[in-house]
């Protein structure tokens, strides 16, 4: 069966509601009687389970998961799946070690740092680095190597608290919830374990990794964002409404009625550049314009040996 028009980012053309149409067939005849199934949108994830009239709905509007061709969580037998299916995956992913994994990811987010140590080994002249940046680093570092308790060699404090934070996105877990589950681990754990008490003590951990989001407060009713010159204000000057939230007198902190969360474009660039796992993907339309250049006008002495 053809499953190309998953790609298809048009959600309104004939291709991808046909296919629509066939994936609820499929499940259906998998599924005999079932009245939920796991929802294969993009925004679901296949972790949460809808009427199969919602699913139909949910890939109209949020588009499935670009890489789930092969619909074994619907009822598809791996061994007998389409060999069509563009996404296959033939060979199976090694296992990296998450200590590894957390390792790289600080080496990304500071090449110069660990530049630096390498070139003082060697007796080269260091790169040049903010202190307070360098200061960041030897904290992760520090973590990154430190046991979550004395004799755990799976898991390192950054290591934990990284596979934590990355299920409580995944799983859509509220602060309220993550708490809860960090003190009941906590409290599993050997009495003298470092993990962190709560969400917010985990995310000062994290701090370091950067790419962080910029709280701006924005009016109840959409009209505007305090932000630059109105950033003074305790009103919407459209629609008059309060900024702040009503609350005791007593309170010493106000409450915004709305926030919006911004995360800067140009760090998370800056980063896709800087990693060693995204660089050479980042580079590609440039590269390869060069190598078609290349191809077009080939050198002086490399156009005289065609003619020799």
């Amino acid at each position: 069966m053809d499953r190309r028009w998953i790609q298809n980012p048009n959600r309104c053309a004939d291709e991808y509601l046909v296919g629509i149409e066939d994936f609820i067939e499929f499940a259906r005849r998998h599924n005999p009687g079932a009245t939920r199934i796991r929802c294969p949108c993009r925004r679901c994830n296949n972790t949460l389970w809808e009427t199969i009239e919602n699913v139909g709905f949910h890939l109209v509007r949020n588009g499935m998961i670009e890489t789930y061709s092969i619909w074994n969580l619907h009822g598809e037998q791996l061994e007998h799946a389409s060999s069509s299916n563009a996404t296959r995956v033939e060979n199976v992913q090694p296992i990296v070690d998450a200590n590894d994994q957390v390792m790289d990811i600080i080496q990304d987010v500071f090449p110069f740092a660990s530049t630096n140590m390498n070139q003082e080994e060697q007796d080269d002249v260091p790169t040049p680095i903010d202190s307070a940046e360098f200061e960041q680093y030897e904290k992760l570092l520090k973590n990154a190597n430190q046991e979550l308790y004395p004799g755990c060699e799976s898991f390192s404090i950054l290591t934990a608290i990284v596979e934590l934070m990355h299920g409580k996105i995944k799983y859509r877990m509220s602060n309220l919830c993550f708490d809860y589950f960090l003190g009941v681990f906590k409290r599993m754990l050997p009495t003298d374990n470092c993990l962190p008490k709560d969400h917010k003590q985990a995310q000062k951990v994290l701090n370091g990794l950067g790419l962080g989001y910029e709280k701006i407060h924005a009016c109840k009713n959409n009209c505007m964002l305090f932000y630059k010159e109105h950033e003074s204000l305790n009103t919407c000057p459209i629609c008059n409404e309060s900024r702040f939230k009503m609350t005791s007198q007593n309170r010493t902190t106000k409450i915004p009625q709305k926030v919006m969360r911004y995360l800067p474009l140009k760090p998370r660039l800056q980063r896709l550049y800087m990693s060693t796992h995204t660089a050479t993907d980042m580079r590609w339309h440039k590269e390869k314009r060069v190598d078609d250049d290349v191809m077009r006008h080939p050198a002086d002495g490399e156009a005289w040996k065609e003619f020799d």
